[in-house]
């Protein structure tokens, strides 16, 4: 399922973070450096290494667009770079100088946080440069923060064991007990969640921490409860304290990384243990997924960052081409359709597609007379064979992905005859009689079902035969 394709080792000291776009990994180091490589073939860019902090760097990360790139230093700066050029765009110093441990862009590239040593937690304004807002942990030094998906809050964890969601106005809106002895990273999984039953919608994070654990929470918001914060499961494999977790694009797979030099890929729905990878001979510090190619990065102490292949094909990575068409492709970015391109053979044309700002909407719009007379293909071939890709891109656009209450958990089919088991969650009938004639937990939290009880859900059924419906219509 996972296999090492190449091995980067630049950095003269340990690898603290790694970070993707859709184009390019970054990578920064107690050596005081960040490193950035292009994904086609893992060569550094011509620019690297970016040089400038006066001390460890602790945390890099990328804007929603990949244009700028983030980084944050011991020195008490987070430094905004460009990432077509490596031009230091600006140096952005925290309050009170405290060593600043993980900086991370809003969705909407609005703002930065930049959270320290000392509990402070800063928002500054990307475009203006200024300071926002900004706020304090409760206790201790806040060590690793996630923004949700549609950028309302963000939830950060601190060195004391809390996981602290706030809003975009940097209210304290919860606040958990999450790990004894300390809370090393979090992630929330960019695909919300939506409860047929009640008509929630959550968000599935993940955290991990010194006692060796990872957890998974939903974060839930509703009208009349506000926000709450439920634990849904833990995680064990690790024999040491976990220092990393992340979720893939589609939601489907955690990947956590250890003190004790493992790497474990987990499923989400089930938490069963997909791979453990050890090739690392020293701490792993840090692990993160591609967002459109099927690439995971694992950094460590050992002054090295993995580059691993995932066999998606398997059953249980999921079918992420069904799970991908939800993000309707009119919103592309110009990064997605980069990203499209060098799915499709056709990295050549990056620089081309970049230089006349084709977004999704521009490229789902493309014609053969603008391929030859504005983006000037000359060649017939080349131009038919974009051409053939577009269509095919606008044939997958046009059917309607299914909503994902209506899929099973255990198939990600559509449902036929849906039940609902013990732990509160509906499934396939026949796809959980299988899952429980080899097993008592749940797929979804992987705790013990309390009866093995299946009722039917009818009412999920009837929605699901009225959806069926209106697109035959």
């Amino acid at each position: 399922m996972a296999t090492l394709i190449h091995t980067l080792a630049d950095h003269s000291d340990d690898v603290n973070y790694c970070a993707f776009s859709s184009s390019c990994l970054a990578t920064c180091s107690l050596d005081k450096t960040i490193r950035v490589y292009s994904l086609s073939n893992f060569t550094e860019l011509p620019y690297s290494p970016l040089e400038g902090h006066t001390y460890a760097v602790h945390c890099c990360c990328f804007s929603p667009s990949g244009r700028v790139l983030a980084s944050c230093s011991t020195d008490g700066t987070t430094a905004l770079w460009d990432s077509r050029d490596g031009r230091r765009l600006a140096v952005l110093q925290q309050p009170g100088a405290s060593p600043v441990r993980v900086c991370r862009f809003s969705p909407e590239p609005s703002y930065l946080l930049a959270g320290a040593a000392d509990g402070s937690v800063v928002l500054w304004n990307v475009q203006s440069l200024k300071l926002y807002r900004s706020g304090k942990v409760k206790d201790g030094s806040l060590m690793s923060c996630a923004f949700s998906p549609n950028g309302n809050f963000f939830v950060t964890g601190s060195s004391s064991g809390d996981l602290t969601i706030w809003d975009d106005k940097m209210r304290c809106l919860y606040n958990e007990k999450a790990h004894d002895l300390g809370v090393t990273c979090c992630d929330i999984s960019s695909h919300p969640v939506s409860d047929s039953e009640n008509g929630f919608k959550y968000f599935q994070m993940a955290s991990c921490g010194q006692d060796n654990q990872i957890k998974l929470w939903l974060i839930l918001f509703t009208d009349f409860l506000g926000v709450q914060l439920k634990y849904k499961c833990t995680l064990n494999g690790h024999s040491a304290p976990v220092l990393a977790c992340a979720f893939s694009c589609d939601g489907q797979m955690i990947v956590s990384g250890s003190v004790d030099k493992c790497v474990i890929i987990y499923e989400t729905s089930t938490g069963n243990t997909l791979h453990t990878l050890s090739q690392h001979t020293r701490y792993v510090t840090t692990c993160a997924f591609a967002p459109h190619s099927p690439l995971l990065a694992t950094g460590s102490m050992d002054k090295t960052v993995h580059i691993w292949q995932l066999d998606l094909k398997q059953p249980c990575a999921g079918d992420t081409v069904e799970n991908e068409s939800k993000v309707a492709v009119e919103d592309w970015s110009e990064d997605d359709v980069s990203a499209w391109l060098c799915a499709q053979d056709l990295s050549d044309f990056v620089g081309l597609f970049k230089m006349n700002n084709i977004d999704g909407k521009e490229l789902l719009n493309l014609t053969k007379e603008n391929l030859a007379n504005e983006l000037k293909i000359e060649s017939l071939g080349l131009r038919s064979k974009v051409l053939q890709k577009i269509e095919e891109l606008r044939m997958t656009t046009t059917s309607v992905s299914v909503p994902d209450e209506f899929l099973c958990p255990i198939t990600r089919e559509l449902m036929k005859d849906p039940v609902i088991a013990t732990d509160g969650y509906s499934y396939e009938r026949e796809a959980m009689e299988n899952w429980i004639s080899n097993r008592r937990s749940s797929p979804m939290t992987n705790l013990p079902l309390h009866s093995l009880m299946l009722t039917p859900n009818r009412t999920l059924k009837m929605a699901i035969r009225r959806w069926l419906e209106t697109q035959q219509k």
